[in-house]
């Protein structure tokens, strides 16, 4: 039987819309839609690509929390406000999935919860060991 564990932020959010970070059923791990339009200080974090940079870097903490790293991520989704701009995001994607290679969406959607998010990022990761 495959357990599931749930993996929260403690964001007020998880409760109210009825979501989780991540879920880990077995070898698989889902990651929800993350964002990064501000650093850790409350700042705006500047550009597609530094916004790209940074949700990898937090999907990334998500993976280890669960047992897993980028190198077990198997499919990305991009969402873009722009997508007059995936080069920016694929470039920063490129820099950790480069060798990795998962299977990838980039689409563009018309806007995101915050004027100031430029993309959206989920990923699944299947854990091989």
């Amino acid at each position: 039987m495959n357990t599931r564990k749930n993996f929260t932020t403690g964001s007020p959010w998880e409760d109210i819309i009825g979501y989780c970070r991540a879920v880990k059923v077995g070898n698989t791990i889902e990651i929800s839609g993350t964002t990064a339009a501000k650093d850790e200080n409350g700042n705006a974090i500047e550009g597609l690509y530094n916004q790209t940079k940074a949700i990898i870097e937090k999907l990334s903490g998500v993976l280890n929390e669960a047992g897993a790293s980028v190198q077990d991520v198997v499919r990305t989704r991009m969402f873009l406000t722009d997508i007059a701009q995936w080069e920016e995001a694929a470039k920063a994607h490129g820099e950790v999935f480069r060798d990795i290679k998962p299977v990838t969406t980039i689409v563009e959607v018309s806007k995101l919860i915050d004027p100031e998010i430029l993309i959206e990022i989920e990923v699944t990761a299947i854990l091989s060991h």
